[in-house]
This record gives C-alpha cells, sequence and structure tokens, in this order.
C-alpha cells in the first residue's frame, strides 16, 4: 500500500482532519496507468460518457468480495463503499450533504437543499454534465468511479482485453492517475478548489460550517488506495514511489492555490480578499480584553508583514522549502525570494500581489517538473526530513496549518523509506511514539501551541535521522 500507513495512524488523521466530511475528490486508484513523470498533466475535461458505477460493480469486474482477483483485487467496489473506514470516504461523500451538518451548512446558506445544490455537488458528486451522464448513472453514488478515472463510453471495454495497453486506454481517455501531476491536477479540485462550478470552497461556506480543507498527495492516495502494487502492477504500469509523489503534491498545490487566487472571480470578495487562501487560525485564534492577556502570536521569519495582518496560508509553501534545500538547490534560493515577495506584496495592493503570485507560481511549476523527474533516494529523503524540523524551517512554524503538513510529511517520508525498503519495518515501528507525539500536539487547532510542537516534530526527526 502506498504510503504504508499504520491503521492507527489513520484514524489519527480522519479524527484531526475531519476527512469524513470533507470535501471529497480523491477515489480508489484502481487502474492507473503510465506517464513519463516529467510530463505536465492532461487536461482534466474530457467529453466521454459517465456511465455510472454500476457499469463496473460486476462480480467478473470489480465487484467482488473477496479480492482473490489474478491480474486485479477485484473487490474494489467493496473497498470504495466500506461504511466507516477512510477508503470508503467517495461513497459516502453525497450522503454527509443529507446529514445534520450538511442540512445545517445548506440552511445558513440559504440553500433548500445541499443534495441539490450545485455548489456542493460539484465535489460531493461525480461532476460529469447532465448531457454525459449514461442511464446507469446515479448522482447518490457520490464521488464515483469515473469521478477519478474519467468518462468510462471509450475504454470501459478495452482496458480489461487481452493484449490491451494501458497506454491505449489513456487514448481513449483513461484519466492517467499514475502520473503524480496528474494525480495532483485531478485530487485538487475538490480537496483544495479549482474554478469551475461546485469546486471552490469559499471562506462564507467554511464559515457556513464546512470542514477545513487540507491536503497531502501521498498520505490522502494511500488513505483512499484500493490496488496492490505487486510485481505485475509495477511491470504494466511502473510505480511513482511515495517521495516524490508528496514531493510533487506540495508543489501542485501551490501552483493551484496561487492560480485561483489571481482569478479575479475568486481571490476577492466584495471589499476583502477571499479569506479562504488565508491561515484560518492565524486569526481563529484566542483573545481578551485582560489586563494581563499575552498575545499568542509568534514571529513568523518567513511572512515580512505588519503585525495583525492576516498571512496567506503557506503551509505547502514551508514545505517545498524543505524539499527543494534537499532535492532541488538551485531552485531554493529562487523559492525563498519569491515567496518572501509575494508576502510582502500582500501588504501593498492586490495587483502587486497577482503579479508576485504570478512569479511564485512560475517557481513552484518549476519545482514541480524538478521533482517529477528525480527518483528521491534515500540520502535524500533522510536530508528532507532533517530539513523539515531544521531550525530554519521550524521557525516557521507559528500556525496550525503549516505544523499539519509537518506531521504528515514526516510520516509520508518515513513510510516512503520504509517501502523502498530502505528502512525496516521493526526500525521505523520503534519511533512511532514519537510521531505520535507530533501528532497529538496537532489534533486540536484550537488548543495548537507552536514551541511545544516544534520539540514534538524535532524528537521525531531525531529518531528518525538515527535510523540512516
Amino acid at each position: 500500500m502506498s504510503g504504508g500507513l499504520s491503521a492507527g495512524a489513520s484514524a489519527r488523521l480522519i479524527g484531526m482532519l475531519g476527512l469524513a466530511t470533507a470535501v471529497a475528490g480523491f477515489l480508489a486508484l484502481l487502474l492507473l496507468a503510465p506517464l513519463s513523470p516529467g510530463r505536465s498533466a492532461p487536461s482534466r475535461d474530457t467529453a466521454a460518457i459517465h456511465l455510472g458505477v454500476a457499469s463496473c460493480s460486476g462480480s467478473t469486474c470489480h465487484g467482488r468480495s473477496e479480492a482473490d482477483g489474478r491480474i486485479v483485487r477485484q473487490d474494489e467496489l467493496m473497498r470504495w463503499q466500506e461504511p466507516s473506514s477512510p477508503s470508503g470516504a467517495h461513497s459516502r461523500a453525497f450522503r454527509v450533504l443529507s446529514e445534520p451538518r450538511g442540512r445545517a451548512i445548506a440552511q445558513r446558506l440559504g440553500l433548500k437543499s445541499a443534495a441539490s445544490a450545485p455548489m456542493c455537488l460539484g465535489c460531493h458528486a461525480d461532476p460529469a454534465a447532465p448531457s454525459l451522464r449514461g442511464p446507469r448513472f446515479q448522482i447518490g453514488d457520490g464521488v464515483g468511479c469515473e469521478s477519478c478515472h474519467g468518462g468510462a463510453e471509450n475504454w470501459i471495454s478495452s482496458h480489461y482485453a487481452v493484449g490491451a495497453t494501458h497506454q491505449g486506454n489513456i487514448a481513449a481517455g483513461l484519466y492517467p492517475l499514475s502520473n503524480p501531476r496528474a494525480r495532483a491536477e485531478k485530487c485538487l479540485d475538490c480537496h483544495f478548489g479549482s474554478d469551475r462550478p461546485g469546486q471552490f470552497v469559499s471562506h462564507r461556506i467554511m464559515a457556513a460550517g464546512h470542514p477545513r480543507v487540507s491536503f497531502e498527495l501521498d498520505l490522502f492516495s494511500t488513505l483512499q488506495q484500493h490496488h496492490d502494487e505487486d510485481a505485475d502492477y509495477v511491470r504494466r504500469k511502473g510505480r511513482i514511489g511515495n517521495v516524490r509523489m508528496w514531493a510533487v503534491g506540495q508543489a501542485a498545490a501551490l501552483e493551484r492555490a496561487l492560480s485561483l487566487y489571481a482569478d479575479a472571480r475568486l481571490g476577492q470578495d466584495g471589499l476583502f480578499p477571499e479569506f479562504y487562501f488565508f491561515d484560518c487560525h492565524s486569526c481563529h485564534r484566542r483573545i481578551s480584553d485582560e489586563a494581563d492577556y499575552r498575545a499568542t502570536a509568534l514571529a513568523n521569519p518567513g511572512r515580512p508583514i505588519p503585525s495583525g495582518m492576516p498571512p496567506f496560508n503557506d503551509e505547502n509553501i514551508i514545505m517545498l522549502s524543505a524539499a527543494a534545500r534537499a532535492a532541488a538547490p538551485a531552485l531554493a534560493d529562487r523559492l525563498e525570494a519569491d515567496s518572501r515577495a509575494f508576502h510582502a506584496a500582500l501588504a501593498t495592493d492586490r495587483p502587486t500581489a497577482i503579479r508576485a503570485a504570478q512569479r511564485l507560481r512560475t517557481t513552484a511549476n518549476a519545482l514541480a517538473d524538478s521533482f517529477a523527474a528525480n527518483e528521491f533516494g534515500r540520502a535524500q529523503t533522510f536530508a528532507i526530513i532533517d530539513a523539515v524540523a531544521s531550525t530554519a524551517i521550524a521557525q516557521r512554524y507559528t500556525d496550525y496549518e503549516g505544523a499539519v503538513q509537518a506531521v504528515m510529511a514526516t510520516d509520508t517520508l518515513l513510510n516512503g523509506l520504509v517501502n523502498a525498503g530502505q528502512v525496516a519495518p521493526a526500525s521505523a515501528a520503534v519511533i512511532r511514539g514519537d510521531i505520535n507525539r507530533a501528532y497529538a500536539a496537532v489534533r486540536d487547532p484550537n488548543a495548537f501551541r507552536p514551541l511545544e510542537f516544534r520539540a514534538a516534530l524535532s524528537s521525531a526527526s531525531s529518531a528518525i535521522g538515527r535510523l540512516r
């Protein structure tokens, strides 16, 4: 399983991020197909008919109750429908719209029903246009197979035919999820947002009660993975390492955030900027009128902005700073300069900020290309773990979002070492307690204490370092 996340860690993450009711944009990665890692992602739009989940559910296809298929597991639909586990989150995506929290959010937004509102269905169901829905398509299926794999009209027969190739299936419209950039683009549509209808969670929607949106490509892929990466899988489709998937996901997430922020339709909300792009807990922290009250905010060396100004959510920038130092040193200084210039520009005016965002976006794309072509060996992975907890980077964990990314990264990178056979599972298990303490430090966003978190992360990183 990609990422090697333990069941306990999965449960902790689900509790921490509220993924059971979060916007759904991942799916079982059943039939991945290869692209050259450096190739840019294909278009997210296709004109193929979406045939519906029922078209994949036969007992000779993906509808078995046992994972005893000769080529693929063939129990993928059962895993997708798990009633309570992380792997079933996509099938539950539509249902949560009619549960108490979904009804309350709809009421606050003045919607008749979240289950029929376009602003919700873009991510809580397959977003295929009505004209592209086949006779077996059911909106109530939630985030079904074709939400991520693409409309199956032209590849449903060829993808299991004798002699068929994955490149042929891709040519027929199968979405190439095994390409890390393509996967990131697809998943970000709902796990961060896109400019298409129903795929952007504004600050107003969050104020109505929507869960905070969080994303980490490799870890979230692990939680939704319904396939085995066995020798046959690798022979047919290749393998993208966990660390490369994580690094590309971080760069793609920053590129998407900056792209949407620069969109005049999305980056502004009346007189105010769209606060969705800013760090939630930099504002949503305890305040008091008492004379002995001490502010909890800490100075952040990565954000040259005036005190009291909401900072742009820089969780991915922080992770990219750590990754670039180890894996793309030629771009590290450029990232640092462009990110600081962007933060500073936010204190000037929107046109200046957009120009700075475009420069930073170009750098993020360059990093994504560099990471996609990098195999990330053992030494580089250890170096990234060191950088994530280094003094220079740790000083930037002043707010909750960056800290969450840091602990997910540490867990993901350690599991990447295990999955690549570079660290023994037993050795990794010994230091699981250190990572658990780091998870505990970010369990409650309203009780986040940056200095304690930094100490927990440093302890976990040091323990991993001893495995070199």
